[in-house]
């Protein structure tokens, strides 16, 4: 199988070439149905100077047409010589004056219509030129002539003009199209014309139906010449059809199915998570709704990509769960107001540990602490570790989530800690280190959570006097002997799910007179010393 390389390198080789010949074929197959349709139809009701008139016509009209036919397409392939060998050695196009690339892109889209006109113009024209030229030798003609003389040169053109329109669109795209569109959607070339598919559904209509049933309703209607077996001419007629209505199905297959096999498969991608499609190179080459449609189902992709991207590293500063949340609520991260509860956790002693124990034994103590503390409070809590604070962090619990009782989680996170932490202690004590020493501080409160800091730094946190309390509340378990306080505003939310003990006022720093505060009773198993520096 050839590697994206190799066909590359065939691409830029052939791709003009195969452009060139693409009509070659069509012109052919018409042909071919013409010269058997005259040979076997028309041409046994000819008289000896019709027939002299006729074939000397051919002679000329084939000499004068064709080479001004072929003219004009080489002519036009050879517009895009120069330019195509261009991208090909820069494929960025930097070198190229968009006022020169953007007409030869257009002229790129339009040239199946260029190759139909051509196409079209030399086969249509037969119809008036060899009339013309039967009557400056009989006049009146037979009438069986001016019923079968339009249908050979029709049914002749129409299969060759179709044809010539899907086989050069699949080359050009194929051959030229990479190197044009290389940067650029084709479809947003400015003043171009597309074959929609309703129009693609009529041409193919036209090539593989229309014309053979055409040729045989009018064969039926038409005058019988002696010389032709009616039957076998029907046959032959309707194997033609046939024929043709599979190749031009198949150019359909590639030019209509392949894209919207594309579309289900990257949609079914999608719908399994899997963002990773890429649909961007395919729809870019494509100047008609089909590409749109591709290039849009991209640009779709990469948003959810982008915002999957957003959503996971948002969720390792708050937690995944959080910031579904969150997300879900402010997309825009711009701030709202809300009812949160906020958790202080602070290791004491720290400084006289770090001071006197080796960096890997602190490091390894730490992230053990905080593997229990961000597991209770953001996996099994609902709450999110907002910011590490050196040896101690600060939690939310509510935020994006008005319908949780956040005071009850935020306890309950608070008694899980210090059970963990007790359980940090007892592998200590066996290595025969200190203990972890901690304490808590929780209050519930209006407080404003969102991004805040400047435009090239931005934090996403809480702020607001409920925070400032938490905090203070945190500080006060080292003067009050208790390793979980709570204030009286949490007090009053989880008072249904925990035993409480009601402890002196005391005075806070920043808030005039004193704050009501409560320690949560614990466990002995759960209850370690916070006394320390």
């Amino acid at each position: 199988m050839a590697t994206g390389a190799e066909t590359d390198k065939v691409r830029a080789r052939y791709g003009l070439l195969l452009t060139a010949l693409a009509p070659v074929i069509p012109q052919i197959l018409g042909s071919a149905f013409n010269i058997w349709y005259n040979a076997t139809v028309i041409e046994p009701m000819f008289t000896p100077a019709l027939r002299q008139r006729f074939f000397l016509t051919v002679a000329v009209y084939n000499a004068v047409v064709y080479p001004i036919g072929v003219y004009l397409w080489v002519k036009q392939i050879f517009s895009f010589r120069d330019l195509f060998h261009q991208l090909e050695a820069d494929p960025g196009g930097n070198t190229l004056p968009l006022q020169e690339l953007t007409p030869a892109r257009r002229r790129l889209i339009h040239l199946p219509w260029f190759a139909a006109a051509v196409c079209g113009v030399a086969w249509f024209l037969c119809i008036p030129v060899f009339i013309g030229a039967l009557l400056q030798v009989q006049y009146p003609l037979d009438p069986r002539l001016l019923w079968h003389l339009p249908i050979s040169f029709c049914v002749s053109g129409f299969i060759a003009v179709t044809h010539s329109f899907f086989l050069v669109e699949l080359a050009s795209q194929w051959g030229l199209f990479p190197a044009f569109f290389q940067h650029e959607r084709a479809d947003r070339t400015p003043n171009i014309f597309t074959l929609s598919l309703r129009g693609r559904g009529i041409a193919w209509a036209v090539s593989a139906s229309i014309c053979p049933i055409a040729s045989l309703l009018l064969l039926l209607l038409a005058p019988h010449s002696s010389a032709t077996n009616a039957a076998w001419l029907a046959v032959f007629v309707g194997l033609v059809g046939i024929a043709f209505g599979i190749f031009t199905a198949l150019m359909m297959s590639r030019l209509v199915a392949k894209p919207i096999d594309q579309l289900r498969t990257a949609a079914d991608a999608v719908s399994r998570g899997n963002l990773s499609v890429d649909l961007g190179r395919a729809g870019a080459r494509r100047p008609d709704e089909f590409g749109r449609l591709l290039c849009e189902f991209d640009q779709m992709v990469r948003e959810l990509r982008d915002k999957e991207k957003l959503r996971q590293t948002f969720g390792l500063h708050v937690g995944r769960r959080a910031a579904e949340r969150i997300l879900a609520r402010d997309p825009g991260l711009s701030g709202v107001e809300e009812e949160i509860t906020v958790m202080f956790v602070d290791m004491r002693s720290w400084t006289a540990r770090a001071s006197s124990s080796p960096p890997a034994e602190i490091v390894e103590i730490m992230n053990d602490f905080f593997r229990v503390s961000v597991g209770a409070v953001e996996e099994e809590h609902r709450g999110m570790v907002n910011k590490y604070l050196g040896d101690g962090f600060m939690a939310i619990f509510g935020a994006g989530d008005p319908g949780s009782n956040h005071a009850r989680d935020a306890v309950s996170a608070g008694c899980e800690i210090m059970c963990a932490v007790q359980g940090l202690n007892d592998e200590l004590a066996a290595k025969k280190r200190a203990p972890i020493q901690i304490g808590i501080g929780i209050h519930s409160g209006p407080a404003i959570v969102g991004s805040v800091g400047s435009p090239e730094r931005l934090e996403f946190t809480a702020i607001g006097s409920t925070v400032n309390i938490a905090s203070r509340i945190q500080g006060l378990t080292k003067s009050v002997g208790r390793p979980l306080l709570v204030t009286a505003a949490v007090h009053d939310r989880a008072r249904d799910s925990f035993q409480f003990e009601e402890l002196p006022p005391q005075e806070v720093r920043g808030i005039e007179g004193r704050v009501m505060i409560y320690g949560v009773t614990l466990p002995a198993a759960a209850n370690p010393n916070t006394q320390g520096s």
